[in-house]
């Protein structure tokens, strides 16, 4: 679907739904988008689904980050690695809340798509 269909076909508890996705990636990693993902990709809007498996894409390459970066902590660069991550997992969370709970389309950037 394009985007401009995507956004007019939203509903508001599809945007609350897809903005609490997103922001539970903060404090929950993968397991909220993993949920909706599963719980959606048959029966729920194709905006919905599409934010899911963004969010779950993002939050893959996050963890994917913090493994990473726990094996580059035996050299010490891991240590200053961590807060990095969070940071910027955390930016990035609260923007793709914000455009979700306006019905944007949001891509996160330096994510490895995984799903598609």
């Amino acid at each position: 679907m394009e985007t401009s269909n995507l956004v007019e076909v939203a509903s508001k508890d599809d945007r609350n739904i897809a903005a609490l996705t997103h922001a539970g990636g903060i404090l929950f990693g993968f397991i909220p988008a993993l949920i909706v993902y599963l719980l959606k990709k048959d029966s729920g809007s194709a905006w919905l689904v599409q934010q899911s498996k963004e969010a779950l894409n993002f939050q893959i390459t996050v963890l994917i980050a913090y493994v990473v970066a726990s094996i580059l902590s035996t050299l010490l660069i891991g240590i200053l690695i961590f807060p990095l991550i969070f940071i910027v997992n955390l930016i990035f969370c609260v923007l793709a809340a914000i455009k979700a709970s306006n019905g944007e389309v949001y891509r996160y950037p330096l994510t490895l798509r995984l799903l598609s």
